[in-house]
């Protein structure tokens, strides 16, 4: 079956919060995840943000290009999906080859809601990843609460 892509719009929710459910319920299907960004320095921040995570909460991850890349169950990067990811995260206009995606379970695109360069290139992924046949989610939480505006079902490739 091929990968969903899941597009989450955020107007109201922060990223940092954003990512850690997401990637905690990713963990919970024992899934591996690659969190990828363009800017290194999104990815520190965001390794620091979930080092000093709670005790009983803490998502075990490592930045990429430490010697232990293909052990991390979660994996902050720029570069390929070295640990064996069955899920990818794609921040801040990050992208993914039809190769990379033909492998997964899931791909996550989060982007921010009040940058139109963000918004249009989700619109791209979208385009891009359900031309490939992936199926496809759009969701929001412009009104306070997370609602599921669009769907697409996985299809045949675009030819």
């Amino acid at each position: 079956m091929p990968a969903t892509a899941v597009f989450y719009h955020l107007m109201r929710a922060g990223l940092d919060e954003t990512i850690l459910t997401t990637v905690t319920r990713a963990q919970g299907a024992g899934w591996r995840v690659m969190i990828r960004a363009p800017d290194l320095g999104l990815l520190q921040h965001l390794d620091a943000k979930l080092w000093l995570g709670p005790e009983e909460g803490f998502l075990a991850h490592g930045l990429a290009g430490g010697p232990h890349d293909a052990d991390q169950p979660v994996l902050l990067g720029q570069g390929a999906m070295t640990n064996g990811a069955q899920g990818l995260m794609l921040l801040a206009g990050a992208d993914a080859s039809l190769d990379e995606v033909a492998g997964l379970h899931r791909i996550w695109v989060l982007f921010d809601g009040s940058d139109d360069a963000a918004v249009a290139k989700a619109r791209q992924s979208w385009t891009r990843f359900t031309g490939w046949g992936l199926a496809a989610q759009y969701w929001s939480d412009e009104g306070g609460t997370w609602v599921k505006k669009s769907e697409r079902a996985a299809a045949p490739p675009a030819q």
